[in-house]
């Protein structure tokens, strides 16, 4: 995946702002029209070490995420005291155990096959961790790789691109309905003025932060 990001150099350094310490509010609010029962996979893209995993794996809901970074993966794995083996698959080196495994490697090297098992797939911070040139070309191979009649739950921030560099970057209702709409139903959430938002968006002098959730449903 082609992205002036630095992404494994943040990692080497600590510079890993957008991880969270505790499980996203979001998701817990709309956790119940997800429809998962113990023993359902959710699909994490670009997972990074996110608590937001744990909250799955404590309802009895099996796992698969995709990380670049091996450190991050490592991280998890260590931080949550869970024990893991590791195998190579494809192009990726999988850590693992009964109940999640996360694909170290380049989320556009996923196939259909390795996810055909999955219910639900959740990003909470994927589509806004790419620039706009590569917004469409992850959103293509997400469909591409995904089960039909799967859905999905998507948190995305919007905020006036032109007053603060990303990542996280701006995605509006507008751009993920121009995304989205040609393989998915989706239905605005909810969108809310964040107006405890962090100290880089305060740093920048943004005039407005807007987190929004949306449920997709994948067309067949």
């Amino acid at each position: 995946m082609k992205d002036d990001t630095d992404w494994l150099g943040r990692w080497k350094e600590g510079k890993i702002g957008w991880h969270s310490e505790s499980i996203n509010d979001t998701l817990i609010k709309h956790n119940n029209i997800l429809g998962l029962e113990e023993g359902d996979t959710v699909f994490v893209p670009l997972c990074g070490k996110s608590k937001d995993m744990v909250h799955f794996l404590q309802q009895g809901v099996r796992v698969i995420g995709v990380e670049v970074s091996e450190l991050g993966v490592k991280q998890f794995f260590d931080e949550n005291l869970i024990k893991y083996s590791v195998k190579e698959i494809e192009k990726f080196i999988v850590y693992y155990n009964d109940n999640i495994s996360i694909y170290c490697g380049d989320f556009f090297n996923l196939s259909a096959e390795l996810l055909e098992s999955i219910h639900v797939t959740y990003d909470r911070a994927s589509l806004i961790a790419l620039p706009k040139e590569l917004r469409r070309n992850y959103v293509r191979h997400l469909q591409t790789i995904i089960p039909n009649n799967s859905s999905m739950l998507l948190l995305t921030l919007n905020y006036p691109q032109s007053q603060m560099n990303g990542p996280p970057f701006a995605v509006n209702e507008g751009e993920v309905n121009l995304l989205y709409s040609e393989y998915f139903d989706y239905q605005l959430l909810e969108c809310t003025d964040d107006t405890d938002f962090g100290s880089k968006f305060r740093h920048a002098g943004v005039d407005f932060v807007q987190s929004s959730a949306y449920y997709l449903f994948k067309k067949r």
